[in-house]
């Protein structure tokens, strides 16, 4: 009887393995089946490198998405990683037990906040506070930009890469940092020498699922980033991500315009399976080194 369990259950997990490879498989295909065909009837070079999106004149260039999306998952990164990684530091090895619980649950809160309430403060908040800013210096735009979006998508980023880096500087044997005391070095260098470094693969995989966070974001983007389909002309100009110009226009898309918008969607797909590669190797060089 036990072995009929044990085999039952490892059929019921094999089949929920199966399951998720098969849900991957299917979405690779849709996307792959419906997005090659557009981009071969427009021409790779000028869907990827054409700057102009006028669907009405059948004129696909996603050049200025891609750069968009780029721009605001990079200012995201450089305004979110620091803050999460210091932040995530104070909550393993500084923070007080009182503290803790409090911190604690307000980095879970993060994470559970809708994205469209996220919008809506940048919206109410964000979005004037940077327009004031530009008038007062003569910056020029109406503060939806780059520099909002990033902003923004720094915020929501946070709670990701908190809760796995903590989880990474925890599990990094407590000889690590008793050794490093022992050789003389101080609490702080301890810490960022030898506890931080040895968690390296963990911090990686939050500031990985960070960016997935922010490069597949949409509805927070769509209220605060401008909507222009257009080149970035500067972090206080309004531009268009991958993920906005999707949606924003699936709804009434019919032909070859809905193919094009299918084929963004499997250009996305690309970066970030490019993303989840790299880091791959790099891990496992540094396994190796």
């Amino acid at each position: 009887m036990k072995a009929w369990k044990e085999k039952f259950m490892q059929g019921v997990f094999f089949i929920a393995a199966c399951t998720s490879v098969l849900a991957v498989a299917l979405i690779c295909v849709f996307l792959f089946a419906n997005g090659i065909p557009a981009m071969k009837e427009i021409g790779f070079m000028e869907f990827l490198t054409g700057e102009r999106w006028k669907p009405t004149n059948e004129i696909f260039g996603i050049l200025p998405m891609i750069m968009g999306s780029i721009y605001v998952t990079a200012g995201a990164i450089i305004l979110g990683v620091p803050i999460g990684i210091l932040t995530s530091v104070f909550m393993a090895k500084y923070c007080p037990k009182k503290i803790y619980p409090v911190l604690k649950g307000a980095t879970e809160l993060l994470a559970g906040i809708p994205s469209v309430v996220y919008g809506f403060f940048g919206l109410v908040v964000l979005v004037p506070l940077i327009r004031d800013i530009c008038q007062k210096f003569h910056w020029g735009g109406n503060g939806s930009s780059i520099l909002t979006a990033s902003i923004l998508l720094g915020m929501m980023i946070l709670p990701t890469i908190i809760g796995v880096t903590e989880s990474a500087i925890r599990s990094v044997p407590a000889h690590y940092y008793e050794g490093a005391l022992a050789l003389g070095a101080t609490h702080e260098r301890s810490i960022f020498s030898v506890v931080l470094p040895a968690a390296k693969s963990g911090v990686v995989a939050g500031i990985v699922l960070g960016i997935g966070r922010a490069i597949g974001e949409t509805m927070a983007v769509i209220m605060v980033a401008g909507n222009q389909a257009r080149m970035p002309a500067g972090i206080v100009r309004g531009v268009r991500t991958l993920t906005a110009n999707i949606v924003l226009e699936m709804g009434y898309a019919a032909g070859l315009h809905r193919e094009a918008l299918i084929a963004t969607a499997v250009v996305l797909f690309v970066f970030i399976l490019l993303i989840n590669l790299s880091v791959s190797l790099l891990n496992r060089r540094a396994q190796h080194e």
